[in-house]
């Protein structure tokens, strides 16, 4: 059981080269009125706590660490601090690690999350943060890429129109953070529907969780989801497909699944890893 929390971010437009679309629009109206980042602020302690922000991911870490610079003053943050990690030789400085030793909360911006694996995996910097949130309360923010690379299985690589030919789809190893998920961000707006069915053909003892853009999960002892804000996520389970192909096809071929379940999920909505239980948000309770 983890005493830490992970908040996986779906993501949002923004207006940057195509890699970087995927780094959340912190100014968008969404975020603020329904509250992802005000909740990742409040989980990490309130506007007191220390937050380092990890810009690693984005080839604009400084145009991005403005934009959170200014989201974070507009909820009233007073120690935000900002690693502009470009590097394996830098994930290893002492002073990086000693301040995600300190933090209350840190957050992985969007951009390319092979950039994050590649970078951290193995490092002390890593370690560091794995082992604060197995044993502390340290609570772990990631936007697109930043939620992608929580989990141990990542997708990084993938067109979405040819999603469903055996092999368009890469999987590497993330972060490890969440064990025996596959997540994947832009989810709706992207159509990444068959992207994500063909990682959890491929790795049928993971759920797949997609996660649609101003939308979050909020992982609880790394096993009990909530989702929050505007839009939809969905959960692929496939530990109940009959038929599946990918195994015994050429690459390129187009796969095919019979019986993998899919729930759509709105703010509110709960999810046990574990037991793979789906509980729908009491909306008449909450509304009286």
């Amino acid at each position: 059981m983890s005493k830490g929390k992970l908040i996986s971010i779906g993501g949002n437009e923004f207006k940057f080269t195509e890699e970087e679309v995927e780094i959340v629009e912190l100014l968008d109206k969404n975020f603020f009125e329904l509250g992802i980042l005000e909740r990742f602020v409040q989980e990490s302690g309130g506007i007191d706590a220390h937050i380092e922000v990890i810009t690693t991911a984005s080839t604009i870490p400084f145009e991005v660490g403005e934009s959170y610079a200014h989201a974070f003053s507009k909820i009233g943050c007073k120690h935000v601090g900002f690693l502009h990690i470009r590097n394996r030789e830098e994930a290893q400085d002492a002073e990086y690690i000693e301040r995600v030793r300190k933090a209350d909360g840190v957050l992985f911006s969007g951009g390319n999350q092979y950039r994050l694996t590649t970078t951290f995996g193995g490092t002390n910097f890593l370690g560091t943060i794995r082992e604060r949130y197995q044993n502390d309360n340290l609570i772990i923010a990631g936007t697109s890429a930043g939620a992608m690379a929580m989990s141990n299985t990542m997708i990084y690589q993938g067109s979405s129109q040819k999603a469903l030919l055996k092999g368009e789809v890469k999987i590497t190893t993330g972060f490890g953070l969440l064990d025996n998920v596959i997540i994947d961000s832009h989810f709706v707006k992207r159509g990444r529907f068959g992207r994500l069915a063909q990682a959890v053909a491929s790795n049928p003892r993971c759920i797949g969780i997609g996660l649609g853009e101003d939308t979050a999960i909020v992982v609880t002892e790394g096993d009990n989801f909530e989702i929050i804000g505007s839009g939809l996520v969905l959960i692929f389970d496939g530990h109940s497909i009959r038929h599946n192909s990918i195994s015994d096809l050429p690459e390129g071929a187009p796969i095919s699944i019979e019986n993998m379940i899919v729930h759509a999920m709105a703010s509110g909505d709960r999810y046990t890893l574990s037991s793979r239980e789906f509980t729908a948000a009491d909306w008449k309770k909450a509304q009286a």
